[in-house]
């Protein structure tokens, strides 16, 4: 074969694999751009966030157009058809018609992560910049006040080096206290400080002033109840990572670590009164905040079978009886809407 011969081959195979290319690229664009199949069945109308009309509020966590939509279902029938909206967040919470939705943009640096709320329409009110990843989130019972977490470093509570902040604002005047590492700290009856210490996970009593969430330094996690008014938080007892209240302000549900050094949780119900702890029937690892259905229910969200990427919900009785049962597959982020 000539040289002349040999290049007239070389160039159209190079124009054949170019063609080859743009068509695979073209269809799998096209595949974007469908609906899902073999997800979880939608129907049209609008997701809004009006309390007391039994609904549950999450983020849709599978893959697809989808992924990170906000979505809701009827409280009654969780498995059915979900409702989708156009709101994408990377972690959400709701109640009283507030909702607080945790943007991350990709890519390392991440330069467009904020904290938007927005009002039963889902319309935003307000939008802050955050100093990193998000990782948790919630409103208070009367929709005033907004809390979240970013990892500033570190991507997991399992890291060993890793570092939070937490936020809380007040959604009606606008007030943002950026960081909970300004508060005062009350620790076995003396005021602490020191440079290594993280907060999250923060959950709100109905009087939009007292608040709980995780303290963590000298190696060692702490349950804290705190005042927004007071600027301050005082430590009620070790171990404790990822606070909810109940609705009747009575416990407090938790992920406790089960062992030193290991990212290892096990989902546990604290009565405020006593400091009494139980561990409830769900045995596997729960790297979550739950949120309370109920006063006797809990929901959560685990990895998927198969999915290191998609979590389900799944749901357990909070007082240690029963067993775990599946609420919502793809699914993250729940909150009962009334």
């Amino acid at each position: 074969m000539t040289r002349s011969r040999r290049l007239f081959v070389l160039a159209v195979a190079v124009l054949l694999l170019g063609g080859v290319g743009a068509v695979l690229v073209q269809r799998a664009a096209s595949r974007a751009d469908q609906p899902r199949t073999g997800g979880p069945e939608t129907v049209a109308g609008p997701v809004t966030l009006t309390a007391g009309q039994g609904a549950l509020a999450f983020l849709d966590s599978g893959q697809g157009p989808r992924r990170g939509a906000l979505a809701s279902v009827p409280a009654d029938a969780p498995d059915g058809p979900r409702t989708v909206s156009d709101l994408t967040c990377r972690r959400f919470h709701a109640a009283a018609g507030t909702g607080v939705c945790l943007r991350s943009s990709p890519g390392a640096l991440a330069q467009d992560n904020r904290a938007v709320i927005v009002d039963a329409e889902l319309r935003q009110t307000r939008s802050f910049p955050l100093a990193g990843t998000p990782s948790r989130a919630r409103v208070s019972p009367s929709g005033r006040l907004a809390a979240w977490t970013v990892f500033v470093s570190g991507e997991s509570y399992g890291s060993a080096f890793f570092s939070t902040r937490t936020a809380i604002l007040d959604t009606r005047t606008g007030k943002l206290d950026a960081s909970l590492e300004e508060y005062a700290i009350t620790m076995d009856g003396r005021d602490y400080r020191a440079p290594d210490v993280n907060f999250w996970g923060v959950t709100f009593a109905r009087d939009d002033d007292t608040f709980y969430a995780t303290l963590s330094t000298a190696g060692e996690t702490h349950l804290v109840r705190g005042s927004v008014s007071r600027r301050s938080v005082t430590t009620l007892a070790k171990n404790v990572e990822c606070p909810s209240l109940s609705p009747d302000e009575t416990r407090i549900a938790y992920k406790k670590r089960v062992r030193a050094g290991a990212s290892l949780w096990r989902e546990h119900v604290m009565d405020l009164g006593s400091l009494r702890d139980h561990a409830l029937a769900e045995k596997r690892s729960v790297d979550d905040q739950a949120a309370w259905l109920d006063d006797r229910t809990l929901a959560y969200a685990l990895p998927a079978d198969g999915a290191a990427d998609r979590t389900d919900l799944w749901t357990v009785p909070a007082d240690g009886s029963g067993s775990p049962e599946p609420l919502i597959p793809g699914a993250a982020s729940p909150a009962r809407l009334g």
